[in-house]
This record gives C-alpha cells, sequence and structure tokens, in this order.
C-alpha cells in the first residue's frame, strides 16, 4: 500500500440495489450473467459512495478513487481487502472479455462528482451522464454479446434514468453536497437560484427548470424506447422494457410532483407494474 493511500477505501452508504429506480441483476437476466452484473454493481456503488462522502475532502476522494482504478488495473501496492470490489471487478471483466472502459468511465465521472458541483449547461451535463449512466448500459449489452450499435438507444434510456435521479435527489445533493445538476444557463433564464434548493418547496422559477429538465428527459425516451426492438437477447430486452416503462412513469411523477417538497418515487405496486407490463413488452418485441 502506497503512503497516500489511506487504510479504509470504501466510504459505504448502506445503499445497496434496491435502493435503485431501475432493478439490477434481476430474476430476468441469465443465471449465468448475474454474478458478474453484480460485482459491476459492487463497483460501481463502492466508487459512487466516495464520490457523495459528506465527510472527505475531495482530495481524499481523488485517493481513494485512484486506488480503485489502480487496483482495477492490476498495479501492485495496494491492500487487497481494501480494494476488493475493483479485483473482483477486474477478473470478472477478464473472463467475460468485456471492455475496461466501462468501468475506467465510471472512475472519471466519480473523480469530476468529487470536485465538481455545477454545470454550465445541458451539454456538460450530458458529457458528465456519458460517463456515469451510459457505461452501465454498454456493460451490460456487450456482456450480453450484443451489437455495439445499440449503444446509441442504451446511451439514451442511461442518460434520462441519471438524470431522473439527479431530480429525485435535487434537494439533497445540495443540502449534503453543495451540488446541483440543473444546467446553469436555466437557472439564469428563468430567475432560479440554487439556494432554492434549500427551501421547503421548490419556487415557481425553480419549478420550471425542473420542468425543462424533465422535457429535455422526455425527448431521450423515443430512442431509449427503441433499444429493446434492437437487443437479440430476449432476456435484456425485458429488463429494458421494464427499466424504460419505470423511466416514463418517474417523468410523469416528475412533472406533476415536486421533488423539493418530497421524494418523487414509484410505489412498490407502480413498481410491479412496470415490472409486469415491461417483461411482457421485451419478451413479445
Amino acid at each position: 500500500m502506497t503512503a497516500a493511500t489511506p487504510l479504509k477505501i470504501e466510504t459505504p452508504s448502506g445503499k445497496g440495489a434496491d435502493d435503485e429506480n431501475f432493478p439490477v441483476g434481476s430474476f430476468l437476466l441469465p443465471r449465468r450473467l448475474r454474478p458478474h452484473v453484480a460485482t459491476y454493481y459492487a463497483f460501481a456503488r463502492a466508487i459512487d459512495d466516495i464520490a457523495d462522502n459528506p465527510q472527505a475532502t475531495p482530495e481524499e476522494k481523488l485517493v481513494r478513487l485512484d486506488a480503485m482504478e489502480r487496483a482495477l488495473d492490476g498495479a501492485p501496492g495496494d491492500d487487497a481487502a481494501a480494494v476488493e470490489k475493483a479485483t473482483r471487478l477486474r477478473s470478472s471483466l477478464i473472463a467475460t472479455q468485456v471492455d475496461f472502459a466501462h468501468a475506467r468511465d465510471l472512475v472519471s465521472a466519480f473523480r469530476q462528482d468529487a470536485v465538481k458541483g455545477r454545470y454550465a449547461d445541458w451539454d456538460e451535463l450530458m458529457d458528465y451522464c456519458n460517463r456515469s449512466a451510459s457505461p452501465v448500459g454498454r456493460y451490460l449489452l456487450e456482456l450480453h454479446g450484443e451489437d455495439p450499435a445499440g449503444f446509441r438507444q442504451s446511451d439514451a434510456l442511461c442518460n434520462a434514468l441519471q438524470v431522473i435521479n439527479h431530480l429525485q435527489d435535487c434537494a439533497e445533493d445540495y443540502r449534503r453536497l453543495d451540488r446541483v445538476y440543473l444546467p446553469g444557463d436555466w437557472l439564469r433564464e428563468e430567475g432560479a437560484d440554487v439556494a432554492m434548493l434549500a427551501a421547503e418547496a421548490a419556487a415557481p422559477p425553480l419549478r420550471r427548470v425542473i420542468r425543462r429538465t424533465v422535457a429535455r428527459c422526455r425527448q431521450l425516451m423515443p430512442e431509449a424506447r427503441a433499444l429493446p426492438s434492437v437487443l437479440r437477447s430476449r432476456h435484456l430486452a425485458m429488463e429494458s422494457a421494464v427499466i424504460v416503462k419505470i423511466a416514463d412513469r418517474l417523468l410523469d411523477a416528475l412533472t406533476q410532483r415536486d421533488p423539493v417538497a418530497e421524494r418523487v418515487e414509484l410505489t412498490k405496486v407502480q413498481f410491479a407494474l412496470c415490472g409486469i407490463s415491461g417483461a411482457i413488452a421485451g419478451m413479445l418485441r
């Protein structure tokens, strides 16, 4: 272990697959691939928790993320137990011959989270999503042996989901981490200020920015809805169709409800209905 590396690399938040908006490695995926999906998710969760730790300084976060990437690359020197999730993912990627870029891009995005708290415009936000969200879908497609031509549809779905999650967490991200993913130019144009995220409810200018963000997510959804139809794997088509249903339902909810005043999420019944209808749609694609 290098002198600059802390004894404890990970800073677990306690969040897991059950806290996500979408099914992670669900029974819809082939049984033989689920352990690899779980290993990828565990790595992503670990480095996300590092970047989102409000007690760690930006410098400490970067040191920890660097250690995880070194382990991913197989570099010697760090305590094996401290970087176990990265080491396990390395073994998984080698075994499945999936591109390491889908993990390295995540590290790049979370390094950015450690030091950046504002986004100038939608394009800058999409650049972040292309490294924080798109790699997840690309990993799943490659793991299932899908044609990379499907990356375009997968990217649209993953990026929409990422922004949906940003909207769900907009108040908490600002209060805990002073991090705002709403486009800065839209905030200015609507006369909104990030400090409005600390209020008990969204002021009208902020509500307009949220609705603009939802509208841009909706523009991604036609491409996203095409994803199940371009996949060869029926298992993955079913899983992706479920996620499309969830995304559409959450966008409807975010249009009608205030994510500053409450946590906007689906009920268990709504989630189950998305699962059933999505699985059927994917199977019959």
